[in-house]
């Protein structure tokens, strides 16, 4: 079994990779400030169990301290460089016996053996809604039996498949949490791009139909429900030869890949 990737919602998934979990953008609530989950169960307590944490930027949706406490001690919590700075809750999460490392592009952390890579990502990487620049947001590349890309939150930009290197699965957003995306985002259109371009054996797609603002359930509702099936739908005239992988909220799949 090269990989098993479980996405659980929003930004959140379960990578395993030669016996070792990592969890992604980790988001376990109901409610998150003015969103709230309007589909899938929350996430299980399997969910919570991983050898390593993997956070891609600041914003709330996928830097969520609540749920990083639920982690046990002993989690590795790796987070974009000055994000203790930026959210001195990482400090308390750190006293309180998780592990926290600090990253940058071009940077590699090895996890019981599996090797992560950290590459860049087209977005705003700030604490919002106030503070200044001082993390960039992130992507992961998970190197163990297979090369696994989580994207994070991203949009397209200029060499980016060089910036990634080759990769056998790609986690990749196709949307967001409210009715209109704004720059460094990827809609359905622009995912497809970026898989062609990327040109792994499979994909999953995420970052969309989860949350949503309450009380805009009748704006735009399609960039709800759409992004999942808009995205197979692109990739298969983009990227004919990627095998999408269309997941619901805590199905798991075992992407066939070529080493």
């Amino acid at each position: 079994m090269p990989v098993e990737v479980t996405w659980w919602g929003h930004a959140t998934c379960t990578v395993e990779d030669s016996g070792v979990r990592f969890l992604t953008d980790p988001v376990f609530a109901r409610r998150l400030a003015h969103l709230r989950r309007r589909r899938g169960e929350l996430p299980s307590p399997e969910a919570v169990r991983a050898e390593a944490v993997l956070v891609s930027h600041l914003h709330a949706d996928h830097l969520h301290l609540p749920s990083l406490a639920r982690l046990a001690p002993g989690t590795r919590i790796v987070v974009p460089r000055g994000a203790p700075a930026a959210v001195p809750g990482l400090r308390r999460l750190d006293g309180n016996g998780l592990r926290l490392t600090e990253v940058e592009p071009g940077d590699t952390v090895t996890v019981e053996g599996v090797t992560v890579r950290v590459v860049p990502a087209l977005h705003d990487g700030r604490r919002l809604p106030v503070g200044p620049h001082r993390s960039p947001a992130l992507g992961y590349v998970v190197e163990g039996e297979a090369r696994t890309y989580f994207a994070g939150d991203t949009g397209l930009f200029d060499g980016m498949a060089e910036a990634v290197g080759p990769v056998d699965v790609a986690l990749l957003p196709v949307g967001g949490w409210g009715p209109y995306l704004g720059h460094g985002h990827l809609d359905a259109g622009r995912a497809a791009e970026a898989l062609a371009a990327l040109s792994p054996a499979a994909a999953v797609p995420v970052h969309f139909g989860t949350y949503w603002p309450i009380g805009l359930d009748g704006v735009r509702p399609h960039e709800f429900h759409a992004p999942g099936d808009e995205f197979v739908r692109h990739a298969a005239r983009l990227a004919p030869k990627v095998a999408v992988h269309l997941l619901a909220h805590g199905e798991r799949v075992r992407p066939e890949v070529a080493r």
